[in-house]
């Protein structure tokens, strides 16, 4: 006996005279069964051609491993190249004491991209040795900053004793910033902190300290003038 419901060109015939029943209609594919299969089939592909619904535990922490090490791979990558261009960039590291015939070498030649933060000192003034103290923990801190000393004289004949310390800032061979005199740095009680934050400033150093410290040594100063006062009476 001939299926009813085979494709032959009998069946048809049965089926237009009313003798068959209609042939029964496909399912039709929507969109979203389109979408859902190209997704599937790019999931497989990711996956090696295995459909992730039907692997096992330990197939799915291998996957996942996997994934792990190209995301460690991709962080070492761009970890590496950061430490490579700090390399590049800390190229000094320490205080360096120049004379008045290293001033162009060193400072107005120290290359592109670089600042230099040079101090005139003389060493009869003991603010000067204070702020020299500073510089030499801030130069390891900002290895991709130069700081160089000099004495005053043999940069400048005859600069004034009055306006030491100096510091001058420079960036490519440019005068940026100058701190003259103990006022402007911050007098005799002035901290590495505040130093700091006076050269972050200036972009010659990129530091961490935002707020001016020198503030809150206001504060506190003020605040121990009023409890001297008030212990006079």
């Amino acid at each position: 006996m001939q299926d009813p419901n085979e494709d032959t060109e009998w069946n048809d015939v049965l089926r237009a005279k009313g003798i068959l029943p209609p042939k029964p209609k496909e399912a039709e594919i929507t969109e979203d069964d389109i979408i859902g299969m190209i997704e599937n089939t790019i999931e497989q592909k990711a996956n090696g051609g295995k459909d992730m619904s039907k692997m096992g535990l330990d197939e799915l922490d291998e996957l996942e491993d996997s994934e792990d090490e190209a995301v460690l791979e991709e962080y070492r990558r761009k970890r590496i190249a950061e430490l490579q261009q700090l390399a590049r960039k800390a190229k000094f590291g320490s205080l360096l004491e120049i004379s008045g015939q290293d001033y162009v070498n060193e400072v107005t030649k120290a290359g592109e991209g670089i600042y230099v933060v040079l101090h005139l000192y003389s060493r009869g003034v003991p603010f000067c040795s204070l702020v020299n103290q500073h510089l030499s923990q801030l130069a390891p801190r900002f290895p991709a900053t130069k700081f160089v000393r000099a004495i005053a004289t043999t940069c400048i004949p005859n600069y004034p004793e009055r306006n030491l310390p100096t510091i001058f800032i420079y960036y490519e061979g440019q005068l940026r910033k100058q701190f003259v005199g103990m006022i402007e740095l911050g007098g005799t009680n002035l901290t590495c902190d505040e130093l700091e934050y006076m050269l972050g400033q200036t972009k010659a150093v990129e530091s961490g300290i935002t707020e001016d410290p020198r503030k809150e040594r206001a504060v506190k100063d003020k605040m121990f003038a009023e409890l001297a006062d008030n212990n006079d009476w």
